[in-house]
Protein backbone atom coordinates (compact mmCIF):
# COMPACT_ATOMS: atom_id res chain seq x y z
CA UNK A 1 0.00 0.00 0.00
CA UNK A 2 1.32 3.42 -0.93
CA UNK A 3 1.87 5.78 1.97
CA UNK A 4 1.64 9.59 1.90
CA UNK A 5 4.82 11.64 1.83
CA UNK A 6 4.09 14.05 4.74
CA UNK A 7 5.14 13.06 8.25
CA UNK A 8 3.86 14.75 11.40
CA UNK A 9 4.85 15.07 15.03
CA UNK A 10 2.22 14.16 17.65
CA UNK A 11 1.25 17.78 18.29
CA UNK A 12 0.69 18.35 14.58
CA UNK A 13 -1.36 15.14 14.35
CA UNK A 14 -3.59 16.40 17.15
CA UNK A 15 -3.97 19.67 15.28
CA UNK A 16 -5.20 17.74 12.23
CA UNK A 17 -7.78 16.00 14.42
CA UNK A 18 -8.97 19.33 15.86
CA UNK A 19 -9.31 20.88 12.43
CA UNK A 20 -11.37 17.94 11.18
CA UNK A 21 -13.64 18.17 14.23
CA UNK A 22 -13.94 21.93 14.74
CA UNK A 23 -13.76 23.33 11.22
CA UNK A 24 -15.26 20.51 9.20
CA UNK A 25 -17.86 19.26 11.64
CA UNK A 26 -16.74 15.64 11.87
CA UNK A 27 -17.56 14.43 15.35
CA UNK A 28 -14.71 12.92 17.33
CA UNK A 29 -16.76 9.79 17.94
CA UNK A 30 -17.32 9.47 14.20
CA UNK A 31 -13.56 9.55 13.64
CA UNK A 32 -13.15 6.93 16.36
CA UNK A 33 -15.69 4.66 14.69
CA UNK A 34 -13.95 5.09 11.35
CA UNK A 35 -10.59 4.30 12.94
CA UNK A 36 -11.97 1.15 14.53
CA UNK A 37 -13.56 0.12 11.24
CA UNK A 38 -10.30 0.63 9.31
CA UNK A 39 -8.33 -1.33 11.89
CA UNK A 40 -10.86 -4.16 11.90
CA UNK A 41 -10.81 -4.38 8.09
CA UNK A 42 -7.02 -4.59 8.15
CA UNK A 43 -7.17 -7.34 10.75
CA UNK A 44 -9.58 -9.36 8.63
CA UNK A 45 -7.53 -8.95 5.46
CA UNK A 46 -4.15 -9.54 7.10
CA UNK A 47 -5.25 -12.56 9.20
CA UNK A 48 -8.33 -13.91 7.39
CA UNK A 49 -8.48 -17.13 9.44
CA UNK A 50 -8.35 -15.41 12.81
CA UNK A 51 -11.38 -16.06 15.03
CA UNK A 52 -10.16 -15.36 18.56
CA UNK A 53 -9.20 -11.72 19.04
CA UNK A 54 -7.77 -10.19 22.22
CA UNK A 55 -8.04 -6.40 22.30
CA UNK A 56 -5.95 -4.72 25.01
CA UNK A 57 -7.31 -1.24 25.79
CA UNK A 58 -5.91 1.67 27.73
CA UNK A 59 -7.84 4.55 29.32
CA UNK A 60 -7.59 7.07 26.44
CA UNK A 61 -8.84 7.47 22.90
CA UNK A 62 -6.53 4.69 21.73
CA UNK A 63 -8.48 2.40 24.03
CA UNK A 64 -11.67 3.83 22.55
CA UNK A 65 -10.54 2.64 19.12
CA UNK A 66 -10.02 -0.79 20.68
CA UNK A 67 -13.57 -0.88 22.04
CA UNK A 68 -14.90 -0.14 18.56
CA UNK A 69 -12.75 -2.93 17.08
CA UNK A 70 -14.07 -5.38 19.68
CA UNK A 71 -17.70 -4.47 18.94
CA UNK A 72 -17.17 -4.89 15.20
CA UNK A 73 -15.46 -8.24 15.70
CA UNK A 74 -18.35 -9.48 17.84
CA UNK A 75 -20.86 -8.30 15.24
CA UNK A 76 -18.91 -10.29 12.64
CA UNK A 77 -19.32 -13.45 14.74
CA UNK A 78 -15.74 -13.56 16.01
CA UNK A 79 -14.73 -14.57 19.52
CA UNK A 80 -13.43 -11.19 20.62
CA UNK A 81 -12.55 -10.30 24.18
CA UNK A 82 -11.51 -6.92 25.47
CA UNK A 83 -8.97 -6.58 28.27
CA UNK A 84 -8.73 -3.18 29.93
CA UNK A 85 -5.97 -1.54 31.93
CA UNK A 86 -6.31 1.60 33.98
CA UNK A 87 -9.06 3.17 36.01
CA UNK A 88 -12.44 3.11 34.28
CA UNK A 89 -13.22 6.42 35.99
CA UNK A 90 -10.55 8.08 33.85
CA UNK A 91 -12.46 7.28 30.68
CA UNK A 92 -14.23 10.27 29.22
CA UNK A 93 -15.56 11.72 26.01
CA UNK A 94 -15.43 9.58 22.89
CA UNK A 95 -13.56 6.70 24.56
CA UNK A 96 -16.21 6.44 27.28
CA UNK A 97 -18.96 6.49 24.65
CA UNK A 98 -17.22 3.67 22.75
CA UNK A 99 -16.94 1.54 25.89
CA UNK A 100 -20.54 2.15 26.86
CA UNK A 101 -21.69 1.18 23.34
CA UNK A 102 -19.69 -2.05 23.62
CA UNK A 103 -21.10 -2.87 27.06
CA UNK A 104 -24.63 -2.06 25.87
CA UNK A 105 -24.18 -4.73 23.19
CA UNK A 106 -23.69 -7.28 25.95
CA UNK A 107 -19.90 -7.54 25.93
CA UNK A 108 -18.16 -7.67 29.29
CA UNK A 109 -14.93 -5.70 29.59
CA UNK A 110 -12.49 -7.83 31.58
CA UNK A 111 -9.40 -6.66 33.46
CA UNK A 112 -6.11 -7.45 31.78
CA UNK A 113 -4.74 -10.90 32.57
CA UNK A 114 -1.68 -12.50 30.94
CA UNK A 115 -3.33 -15.89 30.71
CA UNK A 116 -6.03 -14.52 28.43
CA UNK A 117 -3.67 -13.81 25.52
CA UNK A 118 -2.19 -17.24 24.87
CA UNK A 119 -5.21 -18.63 23.03
CA UNK A 120 -5.76 -15.58 20.81
CA UNK A 121 -5.20 -15.67 17.07
CA UNK A 122 -4.44 -11.93 16.99
CA UNK A 123 -3.72 -9.38 19.72
CA UNK A 124 -4.82 -5.79 19.13
CA UNK A 125 -2.66 -3.20 20.92
CA UNK A 126 -4.85 -0.22 21.88
CA UNK A 127 -3.04 0.76 25.08
CA UNK A 128 -1.35 4.09 24.37
CA UNK A 129 -1.69 6.56 21.54
CA UNK A 130 0.58 9.32 20.32
CA UNK A 131 0.48 11.38 23.51
CA UNK A 132 2.76 9.14 25.56
CA UNK A 133 5.82 10.98 26.89
CA UNK A 134 6.70 9.17 30.11
CA UNK A 135 8.60 5.94 30.59
CA UNK A 136 6.30 2.92 30.69
CA UNK A 137 6.31 1.37 34.16
CA UNK A 138 4.55 -0.99 36.54
CA UNK A 139 1.39 -2.74 35.29
CA UNK A 140 1.65 -1.11 31.89
CA UNK A 141 5.16 -2.41 31.36
CA UNK A 142 4.14 -5.87 32.51
CA UNK A 143 1.28 -5.89 30.01
CA UNK A 144 3.55 -4.92 27.11
CA UNK A 145 6.09 -7.55 28.18
CA UNK A 146 3.35 -10.17 28.12
CA UNK A 147 2.17 -9.07 24.66
CA UNK A 148 5.73 -9.29 23.37
CA UNK A 149 6.43 -12.69 24.90
CA UNK A 150 3.27 -14.22 23.45
CA UNK A 151 5.52 -14.94 20.50
CA UNK A 152 3.22 -17.12 18.43
CA UNK A 153 0.42 -14.52 18.38
CA UNK A 154 0.70 -11.66 15.87
CA UNK A 155 -0.02 -8.10 17.02
CA UNK A 156 -1.89 -5.28 15.31
CA UNK A 157 -0.99 -1.87 16.77
CA UNK A 158 -3.61 0.87 16.62
CA UNK A 159 -2.15 4.23 15.50
CA UNK A 160 1.28 3.49 17.02
CA UNK A 161 2.87 0.59 18.93
CA UNK A 162 2.33 1.35 22.61
CA UNK A 163 5.52 2.60 24.26
CA UNK A 164 7.03 4.04 21.08
CA UNK A 165 7.52 7.82 21.07
CA UNK A 166 5.49 9.27 18.23
CA UNK A 167 8.00 12.00 17.35
CA UNK A 168 11.43 10.44 17.78
CA UNK A 169 10.87 6.70 17.41
CA UNK A 170 12.59 6.04 20.74
CA UNK A 171 11.34 3.34 23.07
CA UNK A 172 9.96 4.69 26.34
CA UNK A 173 11.28 1.86 28.46
CA UNK A 174 9.43 -0.87 26.60
CA UNK A 175 7.24 -0.96 23.48
CA UNK A 176 4.94 -3.38 21.73
CA UNK A 177 6.49 -5.23 18.78
CA UNK A 178 3.76 -5.33 16.16
CA UNK A 179 3.50 -7.24 12.92
CA UNK A 180 1.34 -4.44 11.51
CA UNK A 181 0.51 -0.88 12.54
CA UNK A 182 -2.43 1.10 11.21
CA UNK A 183 -2.11 4.84 11.70
CA UNK A 184 -4.70 7.51 11.08
CA UNK A 185 -5.11 10.92 9.39
CA UNK A 186 -1.38 11.77 9.45
CA UNK A 187 1.69 9.55 9.40
CA UNK A 188 3.65 9.85 12.64
CA UNK A 189 7.34 10.62 12.20
CA UNK A 190 8.43 8.22 14.93
CA UNK A 191 7.12 5.23 12.99
CA UNK A 192 9.85 5.72 10.40
CA UNK A 193 13.04 6.60 12.26
CA UNK A 194 15.00 5.57 15.33
CA UNK A 195 13.64 2.28 16.65
CA UNK A 196 10.27 2.78 14.98
CA UNK A 197 10.99 0.45 12.12
CA UNK A 198 11.87 -2.35 14.57
CA UNK A 199 8.48 -2.16 16.30
CA UNK A 200 5.88 -1.23 13.66
CA UNK A 201 5.99 -4.08 11.18
CA UNK A 202 3.99 -3.23 8.08
CA UNK A 203 2.64 0.32 8.25
CA UNK A 204 -0.84 0.96 6.87
CA UNK A 205 -2.43 4.40 6.58
CA UNK A 206 -6.10 5.35 6.80
CA UNK A 207 -7.15 8.98 6.31
CA UNK A 208 -10.58 8.27 7.87
CA UNK A 209 -12.31 10.20 5.12
CA UNK A 210 -11.21 13.63 6.30
CA UNK A 211 -11.18 16.38 3.66
CA UNK A 212 -7.85 17.26 2.07
CA UNK A 213 -8.27 20.84 3.27
CA UNK A 214 -7.40 19.91 6.85
CA UNK A 215 -3.74 19.45 5.87
CA UNK A 216 -3.27 22.98 4.55
CA UNK A 217 -1.31 25.17 6.92
CA UNK A 218 -0.24 22.40 9.32
CA UNK A 219 3.55 22.30 9.53
CA UNK A 220 5.22 19.05 8.59
CA UNK A 221 7.86 17.26 10.62
CA UNK A 222 9.36 15.86 7.42
CA UNK A 223 8.56 14.39 4.04
CA UNK A 224 9.27 10.84 2.97
CA UNK A 225 11.52 10.54 -0.06
CA UNK A 226 9.64 8.74 -2.82
CA UNK A 227 10.33 8.13 -6.51
CA UNK A 228 7.74 10.78 -7.30
CA UNK A 229 9.80 13.40 -5.49
CA UNK A 230 12.91 12.38 -7.40
CA UNK A 231 11.53 11.68 -10.86
CA UNK A 232 12.65 14.87 -12.59
CA UNK A 233 16.01 15.35 -10.89
CA UNK A 234 18.09 13.29 -13.30
CA UNK A 235 16.80 13.66 -16.87
CA UNK A 236 17.74 11.30 -19.64
CA UNK A 237 21.16 12.20 -21.01
CA UNK A 238 21.58 14.08 -24.25
CA UNK A 239 22.86 11.80 -27.00
CA UNK A 240 25.78 14.21 -27.41
CA UNK A 241 26.87 13.92 -23.76
CA UNK A 242 30.59 13.51 -23.06
CA UNK A 243 32.58 12.74 -19.94
CA UNK A 244 33.75 16.29 -19.50
CA UNK A 245 30.16 17.43 -19.06
CA UNK A 246 29.24 14.82 -16.47
CA UNK A 247 31.42 15.89 -13.58
CA UNK A 248 34.94 15.10 -12.42
CA UNK A 249 34.87 13.78 -8.85
CA UNK A 250 38.02 13.87 -6.76
CA UNK A 251 37.94 11.40 -3.87
CA UNK A 252 40.38 12.41 -1.15
CA UNK A 253 41.24 9.63 1.27
CA UNK A 254 42.96 6.34 1.79
CA UNK A 255 45.67 6.93 4.34
CA UNK A 256 48.42 4.36 4.61
CA UNK A 257 46.83 0.94 5.15
CA UNK A 258 43.27 2.15 4.38
CA UNK A 259 42.89 2.24 0.59
CA UNK A 260 39.60 0.33 0.35
CA UNK A 261 37.24 3.11 1.43
CA UNK A 262 38.53 5.59 -1.16
CA UNK A 263 38.37 2.95 -3.88
CA UNK A 264 34.75 2.11 -3.01
CA UNK A 265 33.75 5.76 -3.07
CA UNK A 266 35.43 6.25 -6.43
CA UNK A 267 33.84 3.20 -8.02
CA UNK A 268 30.43 4.23 -6.66
CA UNK A 269 30.83 7.67 -8.19
CA UNK A 270 31.32 6.04 -11.58
CA UNK A 271 28.28 3.81 -11.08
CA UNK A 272 26.26 6.92 -10.22
CA UNK A 273 27.19 8.55 -13.50
CA UNK A 274 30.33 10.63 -12.95
CA UNK A 275 32.28 11.33 -16.12
CA UNK A 276 35.68 11.08 -14.46
CA UNK A 277 36.83 10.00 -11.02
CA UNK A 278 40.27 10.60 -9.57
CA UNK A 279 41.33 9.11 -6.26
CA UNK A 280 43.84 11.34 -4.48
CA UNK A 281 45.47 9.05 -1.99
CA UNK A 282 48.53 8.20 0.06
CA UNK A 283 51.66 7.41 -1.98
CA UNK A 284 52.06 4.08 -0.16
CA UNK A 285 49.35 2.38 -2.22
CA UNK A 286 48.57 4.72 -5.09
CA UNK A 287 49.90 2.23 -7.62
CA UNK A 288 47.51 -0.53 -6.50
CA UNK A 289 44.29 1.26 -5.57
CA UNK A 290 42.65 0.92 -8.97
CA UNK A 291 43.34 -2.79 -9.23
CA UNK A 292 40.06 -4.32 -10.37
CA UNK A 293 38.69 -0.91 -11.32
CA UNK A 294 41.02 0.44 -14.02
CA UNK A 295 38.62 3.27 -14.85
CA UNK A 296 39.72 5.07 -11.68
CA UNK A 297 42.37 7.71 -12.16
CA UNK A 298 44.77 7.65 -9.23
CA UNK A 299 47.23 10.24 -8.05
CA UNK A 300 49.56 10.06 -5.08
CA UNK A 301 49.38 13.15 -2.86
CA UNK A 302 51.89 13.40 -0.07
CA UNK A 303 50.98 16.80 1.28
CA UNK A 304 48.74 19.87 0.99
CA UNK A 305 50.72 21.37 -1.85
CA UNK A 306 50.24 18.30 -4.03
CA UNK A 307 46.54 18.22 -3.21
CA UNK A 308 45.99 21.87 -4.11
CA UNK A 309 47.46 21.21 -7.54
CA UNK A 310 45.52 17.99 -8.05
CA UNK A 311 42.04 19.36 -7.28
CA UNK A 312 42.36 22.06 -9.95
CA UNK A 313 40.98 19.60 -12.50
CA UNK A 314 38.01 18.48 -10.37
CA UNK A 315 34.43 19.71 -10.19
CA UNK A 316 33.47 18.16 -6.85
CA UNK A 317 35.42 16.90 -3.83
CA UNK A 318 34.54 13.83 -1.78
CA UNK A 319 36.72 13.84 1.30
CA UNK A 320 36.95 11.46 4.20
CA UNK A 321 36.85 7.78 3.14
CA UNK A 322 39.88 6.18 4.80
CA UNK A 323 41.38 9.63 5.40
CA UNK A 324 42.55 8.80 8.89
CA UNK A 325 43.03 11.29 11.69
CA UNK A 326 46.79 11.46 11.57
CA UNK A 327 49.02 14.27 10.25
CA UNK A 328 48.47 13.32 6.57
CA UNK A 329 44.69 13.33 6.90
CA UNK A 330 44.60 16.59 8.86
CA UNK A 331 46.82 18.33 6.32
CA UNK A 332 44.77 17.16 3.36
CA UNK A 333 41.46 18.12 4.96
CA UNK A 334 42.73 21.61 5.69
CA UNK A 335 43.87 21.99 2.08
CA UNK A 336 40.58 20.65 0.72
CA UNK A 337 38.62 23.12 2.79
CA UNK A 338 40.56 25.97 1.17
CA UNK A 339 38.94 25.04 -2.14
CA UNK A 340 35.76 26.73 -3.31
CA UNK A 341 34.57 23.52 -4.98
CA UNK A 342 31.44 21.85 -3.56
CA UNK A 343 32.20 19.01 -1.18
CA UNK A 344 30.85 15.80 0.29
CA UNK A 345 32.38 15.24 3.72
CA UNK A 346 32.31 11.88 5.46
CA UNK A 347 34.05 9.50 7.85
CA UNK A 348 37.39 10.68 9.27
CA UNK A 349 36.93 14.15 7.80
CA UNK A 350 33.89 14.49 10.06
CA UNK A 351 35.84 13.25 13.06
CA UNK A 352 38.51 15.85 12.37
CA UNK A 353 35.84 18.54 11.99
CA UNK A 354 34.46 17.63 15.40
CA UNK A 355 37.69 18.91 16.97
CA UNK A 356 37.59 22.16 14.97
CA UNK A 357 34.03 22.79 13.78
CA UNK A 358 33.35 25.09 10.82
CA UNK A 359 30.14 26.42 9.34
CA UNK A 360 29.82 26.73 5.57
CA UNK A 361 27.25 26.30 2.83
CA UNK A 362 29.21 24.46 0.14
CA UNK A 363 29.15 20.97 1.59
CA UNK A 364 27.07 17.88 2.24
CA UNK A 365 27.92 16.19 5.53
CA UNK A 366 27.04 12.51 5.95
CA UNK A 367 27.54 11.50 9.61
CA UNK A 368 26.39 8.27 11.18
CA UNK A 369 25.06 8.67 14.75
CA UNK A 370 28.49 8.25 16.35
CA UNK A 371 30.04 10.91 14.14
CA UNK A 372 27.04 13.17 14.70
CA UNK A 373 27.51 12.78 18.45
CA UNK A 374 31.13 13.86 18.20
CA UNK A 375 30.20 16.84 16.03
CA UNK A 376 27.62 17.96 18.60
CA UNK A 377 29.53 17.07 21.74
CA UNK A 378 26.84 14.70 23.01
CA UNK A 379 26.44 10.93 23.24
CA UNK A 380 25.37 8.59 20.46
CA UNK A 381 22.38 7.58 22.60
CA UNK A 382 21.27 11.22 22.77
CA UNK A 383 21.48 11.51 19.00
CA UNK A 384 19.39 8.37 18.54
CA UNK A 385 16.83 9.41 21.15
CA UNK A 386 16.18 12.73 19.39
CA UNK A 387 17.18 12.30 15.77
CA UNK A 388 15.19 15.27 14.46
CA UNK A 389 16.65 17.56 17.11
CA UNK A 390 20.15 16.28 16.37
CA UNK A 391 19.68 16.92 12.66
CA UNK A 392 18.54 20.48 13.30
CA UNK A 393 21.48 21.08 15.62
CA UNK A 394 23.94 19.78 13.02
CA UNK A 395 22.56 22.07 10.33
CA UNK A 396 22.59 25.07 12.65
CA UNK A 397 26.13 24.39 13.79
CA UNK A 398 27.76 23.34 10.52
CA UNK A 399 25.55 24.71 7.73
CA UNK A 400 25.04 23.22 4.30
CA UNK A 401 23.22 19.92 3.90
CA UNK A 402 23.38 17.26 6.59
CA UNK A 403 22.54 13.58 6.12
CA UNK A 404 22.03 11.89 9.49
CA UNK A 405 22.41 8.23 8.58
CA UNK A 406 20.73 5.33 10.30
CA UNK A 407 17.35 3.63 10.33
CA UNK A 408 15.16 6.29 8.80
CA UNK A 409 17.97 8.48 7.46
CA UNK A 410 17.20 12.19 7.84
CA UNK A 411 18.29 15.01 5.54
CA UNK A 412 18.29 18.66 6.56
CA UNK A 413 19.32 21.85 4.81
CA UNK A 414 19.92 25.31 6.18
CA UNK A 415 17.64 26.70 3.46
CA UNK A 416 14.66 24.45 4.25
CA UNK A 417 12.46 24.34 7.33
CA UNK A 418 11.38 20.73 6.89
CA UNK A 419 13.50 17.60 6.95
CA UNK A 420 13.40 14.72 4.49
CA UNK A 421 13.31 11.09 5.57
CA UNK A 422 14.29 7.92 3.72
CA UNK A 423 12.48 4.82 4.94
CA UNK A 424 14.17 2.43 2.50
CA UNK A 425 17.21 0.34 3.40
CA UNK A 426 17.72 -2.71 5.59
CA UNK A 427 19.94 -3.98 8.44
CA UNK A 428 22.09 -5.92 6.01
CA UNK A 429 23.60 -2.53 5.18
CA UNK A 430 25.18 -2.38 8.63
CA UNK A 431 28.57 -3.36 7.26
CA UNK A 432 31.82 -1.64 6.41
CA UNK A 433 32.02 0.50 3.29
CA UNK A 434 28.32 1.37 2.94
CA UNK A 435 28.96 4.99 3.85
CA UNK A 436 31.75 5.20 1.28
CA UNK A 437 29.29 4.11 -1.42
CA UNK A 438 26.89 6.88 -0.38
CA UNK A 439 29.67 9.46 -0.44
CA UNK A 440 30.61 8.54 -3.99
CA UNK A 441 27.00 8.52 -5.18
CA UNK A 442 26.15 11.95 -3.75
CA UNK A 443 29.36 13.45 -5.12
CA UNK A 444 28.66 12.04 -8.59
CA UNK A 445 25.15 13.51 -8.60
CA UNK A 446 26.44 16.93 -7.58
CA UNK A 447 29.04 16.68 -10.34
CA UNK A 448 26.20 16.09 -12.84
CA UNK A 449 24.62 19.39 -11.88
CA UNK A 450 22.19 18.55 -9.09
CA UNK A 451 21.97 20.98 -6.20
CA UNK A 452 23.39 19.74 -2.93
CA UNK A 453 19.94 19.15 -1.33
CA UNK A 454 18.68 17.31 -4.41
CA UNK A 455 21.84 15.23 -4.70
CA UNK A 456 21.57 14.28 -1.03
CA UNK A 457 17.92 13.23 -1.34
CA UNK A 458 18.43 11.29 -4.54
CA UNK A 459 21.72 9.77 -3.39
CA UNK A 460 20.35 8.61 -0.05
CA UNK A 461 17.28 7.05 -1.68
CA UNK A 462 19.20 5.32 -4.47
CA UNK A 463 21.75 3.99 -1.99
CA UNK A 464 18.99 2.63 0.28
CA UNK A 465 16.87 1.00 -2.42
CA UNK A 466 20.00 -0.48 -4.01
CA UNK A 467 20.66 -2.08 -0.62
CA UNK A 468 17.12 -3.46 -0.62
CA UNK A 469 17.56 -4.75 -4.17
CA UNK A 470 20.77 -6.51 -3.21
CA UNK A 471 19.17 -8.00 -0.09
CA UNK A 472 16.26 -9.38 -2.09
CA UNK A 473 18.72 -11.12 -4.37
CA UNK A 474 20.80 -12.84 -1.72
CA UNK A 475 19.55 -11.95 1.77
CA UNK A 476 20.60 -9.40 4.36
CA UNK A 477 23.26 -11.45 6.11
CA UNK A 478 26.61 -11.13 4.35
CA UNK A 479 25.59 -8.09 2.29
CA UNK A 480 28.71 -6.18 1.22
CA UNK A 481 28.99 -2.57 0.13
CA UNK A 482 30.27 -3.56 -3.30
CA UNK A 483 27.08 -5.61 -3.84
CA UNK A 484 25.18 -2.34 -4.27
CA UNK A 485 27.12 -1.06 -7.27
CA UNK A 486 25.09 -2.45 -10.15
CA UNK A 487 21.81 -1.76 -8.38
CA UNK A 488 22.79 1.91 -7.94
CA UNK A 489 23.33 2.07 -11.66
CA UNK A 490 20.06 0.36 -12.58
CA UNK A 491 17.97 2.46 -10.18
CA UNK A 492 19.37 5.73 -11.51
CA UNK A 493 18.74 4.66 -15.09
CA UNK A 494 15.22 3.64 -14.16
CA UNK A 495 14.56 7.09 -12.67
CA UNK A 496 16.03 8.90 -15.67
CA UNK A 497 14.01 6.84 -18.12
CA UNK A 498 17.10 5.33 -19.73
CA UNK A 499 16.98 1.63 -18.90
CA UNK A 500 18.93 0.40 -21.90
Amino acid sequence: MNLPEPLYFAEQSRALDRIAIERHGIAGYTLMQRAGQAAFELLRSRWPRAQRIAVVCGPGNNGGDGYVITRLAREAGMDAMVLALGDRARLQGDALQAREALEASGVRVAPFGPERLADADVIVDALFGTGLERTVRDTWREAIDVINTTAAVPVLAVDIPSGLHADSGRVLGVAVRAQATITFIGLKAGLFTGHGRDYCGEIVFADLGVPAEIYAGVTLAARRITPGVLADLLPRRARSAHKGALGHVAVIGGDEGMPGAARLAGAAAYRAGAGLVTVLTHPAHAAQINSGCPELLVQAVSDARALRAAVQRADILAIGPGLGQGPWGRELLAAALESSLPKVVDADALNLLAAEPLKRDDWVLTPHPGEAARLLGITTAQVQDQRFDALQALVQRLGGVCVLKGSGTLIGHSGEAQAWLCDAGNPGMASGGMGDILTGVVAALMGQGLTAPDAARLGVWVHAVAGDDAARQGGEIGLMASDLMLFVRSRLNELSGDEG
